[in-house]
């Protein structure tokens, strides 16, 4: 069997960095962890070429040497993703599909005419369709019941990558979260119970990372780090001396839950085992709709004293902000954007609050008869409405966050708030014992270009730049990457502000016309 794995572009988000990325050299954020999985899961007689469109895309002489296409996807890539679909099909291949996205919406694949359905975690379904493979079935859906044993998983094939394309190296070490936030469709997918790997399995992957030369950021991709915090604890005492030995070759990311800042033992683990950057939801100040939003895990402490707990032990944070919970208050945006400035977070992923399918909230939303073009052209990126009925008019809404997302990456605020960020930090770093590269060298002195000469933040760049490097040598690099994001988000809120005021007007026209055809209407 000739199998081609392709994983769809990513449209223009939050988490493609584009303008980074360019400035850096660099192609996408992080591979397709999913398929190179996957990949390890195949019958080894198989040959298999993989392609991840952001970084290359995929030749006519690929799909001819091909009889199997197999692709996964995220919802924000739906569009490429059914277009391949059918594609695959004009050309007499059979297509096989799975991921998050197949797996929440079967009905999107079937339609585009995929030939077999790899739902929920390959781990079960995928032996289930070699079988069907080698009965000669011509089709079929393949779901499972139970949630595998993820210690059984088998190493990712690390080796299909293009490793000078990416920021960041993707590892996973559990699935599943302890919490049901309503609106998050993670519980609906890999469950309440999480399902962690062995600390001697990750640390076979990263070993093979570290074989092949990796040297940037290592991800692991949990959705919630510490949703075990048992056996996230255990492996970071075993992560620790494995990262000594050999001088902290890799910075670590992942997403944790805000509850990290009541756990000094596991900060201080996190620390000590190299990782400097946390993404948290956060979601909102607004306890209100926290308790709404069934996030009460958030209410517990206070978020601002949460937040600078975790940044003074030397974690950065990035976090995730939502405006449209039902029985929201006018003004959250303003009272997002104040709370992003006292807890001085960089990266703040705004986002106005959309349905995803079969998650709690998409389940009431139905009922209520209240989703509206529910898996719209945008969903799941910063430049899609609400896809559903508000309980405040859509137009407030999406003006404050306009104006808030426009105001969040402003370039001076975004700097002077960075640089509050980092000097708060009292915690340990790790020394990272390498020298730069050309393509670092030039990426820094290309930040150093634009914010430092060319816009109008030079002042506050240099003064900040300096007292950095005299007060916290060891933070600058980390520094200087996360004013090189802010690029992206420089660039991108013009994107955003656009297409969302464009959505908007065209919501206003339906509406009007609605309302003209009603008072013309005479029975």
């Amino acid at each position: 069997m000739r199998a081609l794995l392709l994983w769809p572009i990513m449209p223009n988000s939050f988490w493609s960095y584009q303008e980074t990325l360019a400035l850096a050299g660099l192609r996408a954020t992080n591979p397709p962890l999913g398929l190179i999985t996957v990949a390890a899961m195949l019958p080894s007689d198989w040959e298999i070429r993989l392609s991840d469109r952001n970084v290359r895309l995929e030749t006519d002489a690929d799909w001819e040497w091909c009889n199997i296409v197999i692709l996964s996807a995220m919802i924000i890539q739906k569009q490429d993703f059914g277009e391949l679909i059918q594609k695959g099909k004009r050309l007499g291949k059979k297509v096989a599909v799975g991921g998050p996205f197949a797996t929440s919406v079967p009905e999107f694949v079937l339609e585009a005419g995929a030939d077999y359905l790899i739902l929920d975690e390959g781990e079960i379904t995928i032996p289930m369709f070699l079988e069907a493979l080698e009965k000669g079935e011509e089709k079929g859906i393949f779901r499972a019941t139970e949630k595998p044993d993820v210690t059984q998983t088998p190493l990712p094939r690390f080796d299909l990558l293009d490793l000078n394309a990416y920021i960041a190296m993707t590892v996973q070490f559990s699935r599943g979260c302890p919490f049901q936030c309503e609106f998050c469709d993670i519980i609906t997918l890999f469950g309440r119970k999480p399902r962690t790997k062995t600390p001697e399995q990750i640390l076979v992957e990263l070993e093979v990372l570290y074989q092949m030369g990796w040297w940037r950021y290592v991800f692991i991709v949990d959705d919630n780090f510490i949703g075990n915090k048992r056996n996230a604890k255990i492996f970071l005492r075993e992560l620790i001396p494995w990262m000594e030995k050999r001088n902290y070759p890799f910075a670590l990311l992942t997403e944790a839950s805000l509850n990290l800042a009541e756990d000094d033992e596991l900060l201080e683990l996190m620390v000590k085992a190299g990782f400097v950057q946390v993404f948290m939801g956060i979601e909102t100040p607004d306890v209100e709709s926290l308790v709404g939003a069934n996030k009460e895990q958030n209410t517990r402490k206070s978020l601002v004293e949460s937040c600078h707990k975790i940044t003074k032990a030397g974690l950065q944070i990035m976090s995730g902000f939502i405006l449209g919970f039902d029985h929201e208050k006018p003004g959250a945006g303003k009272r997002i954007q104040e709370f992003v400035e006292e807890t001085n977070i960089p990266q703040a992923h705004l986002n106005l609050l959309q349905a995803l399918p079969n998650t709690a909230m998409w389940n009431r939303l139905q009922k209520e008869g209240r989703l509206i073009d529910a898996l719209g052209e945008f969903l799941g990126s910063q430049k899609s409405l609400i896809n559903f009925v508000p309980t405040r008019p859509m137009t407030e809404i999406a003006d404050e966050f306009i104006e808030t997302f426009w105001n969040l990456y402003e370039p001076i605020p975004y700097l002077k708030r960075t640089f509050r960020h980092f000097m708060m930090m009292e915690g340990w770093r790790a020394k990272y014992q390498r020298t730069l590269t050309k393509a670092e060298w030039d990426f820094l002195g290309a930040i150093c270009w634009r914010q430092g000469i060319l816009r109008s933040t030079r002042f506050h760049f240099w003064w900040q730049l300096i007292v950095m490097a005299w007060h916290k040598p060891n933070l600058l690099y980390d520094y200087l990457i996360a004013l090189g994001v802010g690029e992206h988000f420089f660039s991108f809120r013009h994107e955003v502000k656009v297409e969302i005021e464009s959505e908007l007007a065209l919501l206003q026209q339906q509406e009007f016309d609605k309302k003209s055809a009603t008072l013309s209407y005479k029975p």
